[in-house]
């Protein structure tokens, strides 16, 4: 268990419905069980193009991200500061979350360190007898203290603190 206690919560934010529209990541780093930092930053997207319906859920407009760094930029940062030491990404629905670092490193060209995932929703899915299981909702239900959702920085210490109670309701 000790492996799982030491991971990068990871959410990203998306422009438009292209996956590698990033216009904002989020990560929370826990290590040894707890929360050490959780940072976010707003990322410009290729052309600063968004959609309507994407600012309608994340509220992130193309003039909050015009003077942004890349994506390039702020993935630099995190491989430099944290990819030595952590290896374990987790999010709530994986498939979405990888697809967007993946979509975003093939448009940049960017390579990817091998990463192990664990996914939140699937665990949620597995162990809780909820109706929904979004993040939102899991949180509110188990009593895990709730940021702004749909912002990226928010929604990753979310995610690790569901991470870490769902380790918790695993082993009991």
């Amino acid at each position: 268990m000790d492996d799982k206690l030491n991971f990068i919560a990871i959410d990203f934010e998306t422009a438009t419905g292209k996956r590698a529209s990033i216009c904002e990541v989020g990560i929370c780093i826990v290590r040894n069980g707890e929360i050490i930092e959780t940072k976010s930053w707003l990322v410009q997207p290729e052309d600063n193009a968004y959609s309507y319906w994407n600012i309608q859920i994340h509220g992130i407009r193309p003039e909050d991200t015009a003077n942004s760094p890349s994506f390039p930029e702020v993935w630099e940062y995190i491989e430099r500061m944290y990819l030595d030491e952590f290896n374990t990404f987790v999010a709530h629905n994986v498939p979405f979350d990888r697809s967007c670092l993946e979509r975003s490193a093939d448009l940049y060209n960017i390579h990817l360190p091998e990463l192990k995932w664990e996914c939140t929703l699937k665990t949620a899915r597995q162990i809780y007898k909820f109706g929904c299981n979004s993040l939102g909702y899991l949180c509110d239900k188990l009593g895990i203290p709730e940021g702004k959702h749909h912002r990226a920085g928010d929604d990753a210490e979310m995610c690790a603190r569901l991470f870490l109670k769902e380790l918790k309701d695993t082993i009991q």
